[in-house]
């Protein structure tokens, strides 16, 4: 007679590694890459291109005011084989999901235009890194970069307020020797992860003076002022901002943007 205490079961059907045996694996998804019209300065594509300044626009207040600069040149964009371009419009839109390169003017060395990445779609978790390494080596090689993110309040360990706009930063160790924002640094034991983690990353792993500015809060107009008035100044940015920019109030109230808003718990 069969022991049922000790005898070893029957394999289960149920097991991981058995149903892994009758379903294929998922194919690998394409690497995402740079697709560029022209080079900055109009001729034909060089690479690498070496911008004096990269800058990484990921917040919603950082996307609509660049969207609003009426000097840019639309010059390339970041291709994610995942991301559909049905529903786009033909020229630029805020509610595009796109990650279109731009030229901006760059009055102190114009043979060194600065280079705009405006991320309005977004960036799995798992291809974070693959993007941070795209735009930071082989086509583009940046002298410095700047990168414009939310605090997100999960993340962020203290108490923020809704009425006052605040901003803190991360920098690489070459920045750190120069800086160029005068912020206080994100408060000890907050954590900023995503796209913006990733190529603060990057950049320190390739020594390249690199510095992300978080803002709080995530929509409103106190944002845009705060960034148009203190961060632009630091880094030399002369932009002519069009008029409609100062009619931005929130932007993540529009069905196309999908931000949750924060609970009062964190205010």
């Amino acid at each position: 007679m069969e022991d049922v205490l000790t005898e070893i079961p029957p394999p289960s059907r149920f097991f991981q590694e058995d149903l892994n045996n009758f379903t294929p694996p998922s194919p690998p998804l394409p690497s995402p890459f740079l697709l560029f019209s022209q080079n900055p300065d109009g001729a034909a594509a060089e690479f690498p291109i070496r911008p004096s300044l990269l800058i990484l626009a990921l917040s919603s207040p950082s996307l609509h005011l660049f969207h609003s600069v009426s000097s840019k040149s639309l010059i390339g964009t970041l291709i994610l084989p995942e991301t559909p371009f049905s529903g786009n419009s033909i020229d630029p839109s805020l509610t595009d999901k796109s990650c279109n390169i731009y030229s901006l003017p760059n009055p102190q060395n114009p043979e060194s235009p600065t280079l705009l990445v405006s991320f309005q779609c977004p960036i799995a978790a798992e291809r974070c890194h693959a993007v941070a390494k795209l735009l930071t080596s082989h086509q583009i090689v940046p002298q410095r970069v700047l990168i414009l993110d939310s605090v997100q309040t999960l993340n962020f360990r203290s108490k923020l307020s809704r009425d006052e706009a605040v901003a803190f930063k991360l920098e690489t160790a070459a920045e750190r020797k120069a800086p160029s924002l005068k912020l206080e640094y994100f408060p000890s034991g907050s954590v900023v992860d995503g796209l913006g983690a990733a190529l603060l990353a990057a950049c320190e792993i390739k020594n390249i003076r690199a510095a992300l500015c978080v803002t709080w809060p995530q929509f409103g107009a106190p944002v845009l002022s705060l960034i148009g008035s203190h961060i632009f100044r630091a880094f030399g940015l002369e932009l002519s901002i069009d008029s409609d920019c100062k009619d931005y109030v929130i932007l993540g109230q529009d069905k196309d943007h999908h931000h949750p808003f924060d609970s009062d718990l964190y205010t």
